[in-house]
């Protein structure tokens, strides 16, 4: 196995923070799992808030599963964690090369990397992000559109009173911001507006707390750790197989970070794949169609679900006190809070 990555080294920003339950689970067939959790923050609870009031809160501590909570962890330990891993089991990662061309037949793909460099293989996996080489050479389309607000995201020092343990997602008349913990006493900021700035700053940050976050016990932005800005697509790719090229992660489906599916579904893309390419060298061949047709449908769920989030806090801000009370009202139900909570954990694409 040959693993290929543009960058020079493995990304340090946190970017993607969540991991749920489900991935966990996935991850434990590789002796990553018990690491991971000893990294981050385990967040129990997940809340969604009109400023100070409750609209819908959410348990995860009943959940039938090892790891009943949200674990808040920067994206960059998440892949230091599986990089370290990957090289204990005796695989590398070949960098920076991208690939420029590939052409497969009955017998395997041949990849042509930037430079010259060529790699043959019985199959290629693109993983390779929304503007995925792999997937354009190998004829796939990438249904969908493009959200017209902007994301902002940042993780930020800060003094007032906020769970340590819980993620909280507010839907204040003004619009959404949400607000969780990593480790380290920092909390991961991400917010939809017009236009966001290249690099949010405290002030920027401070003014969204102020207008859409909690209005008792002000919250201070003391230092802004990193931040950054990002537009979002919503796209599937029109299949996960063509021939002897297989897609997972960004390659086959982005949509919008509400809920923090993203990466969670990459993960169990890739886990789901990787099972699937042992049953094929092993001569069954059916596991990689297998894989294409499971996966693909949860892509389209995962897709819709985050796109619900995004339209509900997004609402015209005329209806979003209609909005808050039916939420409200539907929170009512041990049913309805129940659902919410096996559908962000993952536990319902078990």
């Amino acid at each position: 196995m040959t693993v290929v990555d543009g960058q020079a080294a493995g990304a340090n920003t946190s970017r993607a923070a969540v991991v749920h339950a489900r991935t966990l689970e996935v991850l434990e067939g590789l002796g990553v799992s018990e690491r991971l959790t000893a990294l981050g923050v385990h967040a129990p609870r997940f809340t969604i808030r009109d400023r100070d009031r409750t609209l819908v809160p959410v348990a995860f501590d009943d959940l039938p599963t090892r790891y009943p909570y949200t674990l808040m962890v920067s994206q960059a330990v998440t892949e230091r964690v599986l990089l370290e891993r990957l090289t204990e089991l005796g695989g590398r990662v070949a960098r920076p090369y991208t690939l420029e061309s590939l052409t497969q037949d009955d017998r395997g793909v041949t990849a042509v990397l930037a430079g010259g460099a060529t790699v043959t293989a019985k199959y290629l996996v693109g993983a390779d992000g929304m503007h995925s080489t792999v997937r354009e050479q190998a004829g796939v389309g990438f249904t969908g559109g493009e959200y017209g607000e902007s994301f902002t995201l940042a993780d930020v020092r800060l003094t007032g009173d906020l769970p340590g343990d819980e993620v909280v997602l507010y839907f204040s008349p003004a619009g959404l911001v949400v607000v969780a913990p990593l480790p380290g006493g920092v909390h991961r900021i991400v917010s939809i507006v017009d236009e966001a700035p290249a690099r949010p700053d405290a002030a920027f940050v401070q003014e969204l707390l102020d207008g859409r976050g909690p209005e008792r016990g002000r919250v201070v932005v003391r230092e802004v750790v990193w931040g950054s800005r990002f537009r979002i697509h919503h796209r599937v790719a029109d299949a996960f197989r063509a021939g002897r090229v297989l897609l997972a992660g960004d390659a086959a489906h982005v949509h919008s970070p509400a809920g923090g599916q993203g990466m969670n579904t990459g993960i169990q893309d890739a886990t789901a794949l990787g099972s699937a390419l042992t049953a094929a060298l092993r001569g069954d061949q059916a596991a990689l169609d297998v894989y294409a047709e499971a996966r693909r449908p949860v892509a389209r769920q995962v897709v819709a679900f985050a796109g619900r989030l995004s339209r509900l806090a997004n609402m015209n801000r005329r209806l979003r006190p209609a909005r808050n009370l039916v939420l409200r009202a539907l929170a009512l139900s041990p049913a309805f809070r129940r659902a919410l909570a096996w559908r962000l954990s993952g536990l319902v694409y078990r």
